[in-house]
């Protein structure tokens, strides 16, 4: 990849991971109720679906999954559905994702259930894939190999999404520690649980 194209690259595409998004918004919500470690796991099925999305925009595939939205809207809507549960569940201090009252009845999450929710987030964001689409390919110089373009291209693209959702898991957490001193466990939840519930209506109607 030539450099001015990398240099280009490298603060605009910085510049579009530490907006505020769904998966933003996710690591943030998971960082305040189960903590930064366990909420790897939903950024390592994030990165995961983004990487997948961006080698798909490199080769073409996503213009033809774009031109059939059907095949989005399972994912939209299950997804969607899934959060906004979850949402609800740790509105009410409900559920495993929910801030426990006292230490010791706080449940592990699968990391399973974690990966997936990240994973679906990245994949079923319409948004995201116009923004690869449209990002990505005038970033590939046709006169060069395009395997190591894409690889170097996609490996920016993990490396400030993880280093960006680790910032928000991070803030969130902090956020917990703020409102421990002042609110209640309920309120908390009450936050979190809202949270949530605006990244699944952000996945379903954006």
């Amino acid at each position: 990849m030539e450099y001015n194209l990398l240099l280009l690259f490298i603060p605009t595409f910085f510049a579009v991971s530490i907006t505020p998004g769904m998966c933003m918004t996710l690591a943030m919500t998971l960082g305040m109720t189960i903590g930064i470690k366990r909420s790897l796991w939903m950024m390592a099925g994030e990165l995961v679906g983004v990487g997948l999305v961006a080698l798909l925009a490199l080769i073409g595939v996503a213009t033809l999954l774009l031109s059939h939205p059907n095949l989005f809207l399972l994912l939209k809507y299950a997804g969607g559905a899934y959060l906004l549960y979850l949402g609800i569940q740790m509105w009410r201090s409900k559920g495993k994702m929910a801030i426990p009252s006292t230490p010791v009845n706080q449940q592990d999450v699968k990391p399973s259930a974690l990966m997936s929710q990240g994973f679906i987030t990245a994949i079923a964001n319409p948004k995201g894939w116009a923004f690869m689409i449209s990002l990505l390919p005038p970033f590939i110089n046709p006169n060069s190999e395009f395997t190591p373009q894409a690889v170097q291209l996609i490996a920016i693209i993990l490396c400030f999404e993880f280093i960006c959702m680790l910032l928000y898991a991070i803030g969130g957490k902090t956020l917990r520690h703020l409102l421990q001193q002042q609110s209640s466990v309920a309120i908390l939840n009450r936050i979190a649980g809202s949270m949530m519930m605006i990244v699944a209506l952000w996945l379903v109607i954006g």
